[in-house]
C-alpha cells in the first residue's frame, strides 16, 4: 500500500483528529494535542484547522508570539477566518502596545461573522477589555490580587 493511498484511507478521520486535539487541549495534554493536530495536518494540509489548534495550544500556554504567528499565517491564506482573527485579537490585547489593534480585530470579526460562537467570544473579550484590562495594568504573568495571598479556602 502506497503512502498516498494510506493517507487516503484515513482522510475521513480529519475532523475526528481536530476534535480530539481540542479535547486534549482542554485536558491539558499538550503532547497529545500537538500530535493530533500534526496528524490532521498530514491528512489535509490546506485546511487551517490544524494550525488553529496549534495556535490555541500556544495561546493557552501564553506563548503569545508563537500563537500570533500561527493565527497571522491562517489569516494570510484565509482572510475571512473570523475565529483566527478573534484569537489573534486576544493575543494582541495581551500586549499593551497592540491592545487597540486587538480590540479592533475582535470587533471586526464579530461584525463580519454570522457564527454566534464568534460573536459570543467577541462579547466576552470586549467585556474583559473594558473591565480587567482598562481597570488595572494587565500582565498575563502576574497574579491578580484575588489569587495572590492566602492560597487556601476561607
Amino acid at each position: 500500500m502506497s503512502e498516498e493511498s494510506l493517507l487516503d484511507y484515513f482522510r475521513e478521520d480529519f475532523t475526528l483528529l481536530i476534535e480530539a486535539g481540542f479535547v486534549a487541549v482542554k485536558q491539558l495534554d499538550e503532547i497529545a494535542a500537538r500530535r493530533l493536530f500534526k496528524a490532521a495536518e498530514l491528512l489535509n494540509s490546506d485546511n487551517p484547522a490544524p494550525q488553529l489548534g496549534l495556535g490555541y495550544v500556544a495561546l493557552n500556554k501564553l506563548q503569545i508570539n508563537e500563537a500570533s504567528k500561527l493565527f497571522e499565517g491562517i489569516l494570510k491564506q484565509h482572510p475571512d477566518h473570523y475565529l483566527a482573527q478573534a484569537l489573534l485579537g486576544i493575543c494582541y490585547m495581551m500586549s499593551k502596545t497592540k491592545r487597540k489593534k486587538g480590540e479592533k480585530l475582535i470587533l471586526e470579526a464579530k461584525e463580519k461573522s454570522d457564527d454566534p460562537t464568534i460573536k459570543n467570544l467577541a462579547d466576552v473579550c470586549m467585556e474583559w477589555a473594558n473591565s480587567d484590562l482598562k481597570a488595572k495594568e494587565f500582565s498575563p504573568l502576574a497574579l491578580s490580587s484575588e489569587q495572590g495571598q492566602g492560597g487556601g479556602e476561607e
